[in-house]
């Protein structure tokens, strides 16, 4: 089906013009005379039934359609010309990945580790956008996603990352830990949890050998970021992957009150659709997810359980 796109030419013209709400400026910028400009202006009009200037006397001045319709193309052309340059430059070698993350994944796993991706692959361009949910490709700019396993995703390829083990964690600096004896004693606490996963802290005590254990109303949160700001906020106990709270744990803003783990609850994948698999770029973000996850996995596998910091957790009772 066509699309239901002007001329860029008029679009770019019509651009300057509004800008600068002449056609003589819009004119000398683009290297054109002022009836060329005026001739695309009236051919961009009549494509789209609207008058975008009002013509007085020898002045241009911008209808309230023409203002709305120049602040939402500007930005599209902007990043047209930023990818063409892109390319231009990089003589097809680099290129830009449009990524989809989730947002907490992202920020505690993927960010401090893309400097390597982007060292090894100079002239790519990695862009991100936030995607809490798995989503439809068809439709999108996006290349690819970080994401969970999940049924949902259709037409894409799939590379397994690694699993997710979700630990309980609170502030030392708010709970006296020492003086919790036995997990069920969590109960007595205030109980964080994500909101996707109202069952975690249920399954969790069961895990922990707490067969009877009801576990009182928990506060709930939209992301996993949010329950460990609460956690470190002393707000209560929350129940988070273990990988997103390491660092805290190793300072000592948050420890495991009890090392008993909620293993494989999620998958990350990276997942992209199958008409992007010989795709350079994807290609290449692939080859270096697969040998960064397999380097982290191998880390944590390997962690030598006396090191861990003292008072990080107590061992079930």
């Amino acid at each position: 089906m066509k699309r239901k796109i002007p001329s860029t030419v008029a679009l770019s013209l019509f651009e300057a013009a509004a800008r600068h709400e002449s056609f003589a400026r819009a004119a000398a910028e683009m290297y054109l005379t002022e009836s060329a400009v005026s001739r695309q202006i009236a051919v961009l009009e009549r494509f789209l039934g609207v008058r975008l200037f009002s013509r007085v006397k020898k002045q241009v001045v911008l209808t309230d359609a023409g203002r709305l319709y120049s602040r939402n193309i500007r930005g599209n052309l902007d990043e047209i010309e930023m990818h063409t340059k892109s390319l231009m430059e990089s003589k097809g070698k680099g290129g830009v990945l449009e990524l989809a993350v989730i947002p907490t994944f992202a920020s505690r796993w993927l960010l401090p580790r893309l400097n390597d991706f982007l060292s090894k692959n100079p002239g790519v361009t990695v862009n991100l956008s936030e995607r809490a949910d798995p989503f439809t490709f068809r439709g999108t700019n996006l290349d690819a996603a970080l994401h969970f396993d999940d049924p949902l995703w259709d037409g894409v390829e799939k590379v397994h990352l690694f699993e997710e083990e979700v630990v309980p964690v609170a502030s030392p600096r708010h709970f006296d830990l020492l003086k919790i004896k036995g997990p069920s004693a969590l109960m007595s606490l205030p109980l964080l949890h994500k909101r996707a996963r109202p069952e975690a802290w249920q399954r969790w005590f069961e895990t922990a050998g707490c067969k009877e254990a009801i576990p009182a109303p928990a506060m709930r949160f939209e992301l996993y970021a949010m329950v460990i700001d609460a956690a470190r906020a002393g707000l209560g106990v929350g129940l988070v992957p273990r990988f997103y709270v390491q660092e805290d744990v190793e300072r000592g803003a948050l420890a495991i009150p009890f090392d008993v783990s909620l293993k494989h609850e999620k998958r990350y994948c990276l997942v992209y659709p199958e008409h992007k698999r010989d795709s350079p770029v994807v290609q290449a973000f692939r080859d270096w997810a697969i040998r960064t996850a397999e380097d982290f996995s191998g880390a944590g596998s390997a962690a030598d359980e006396s090191k861990r910091p003292a008072g990080s957790a107590i061992s079930p009772q």
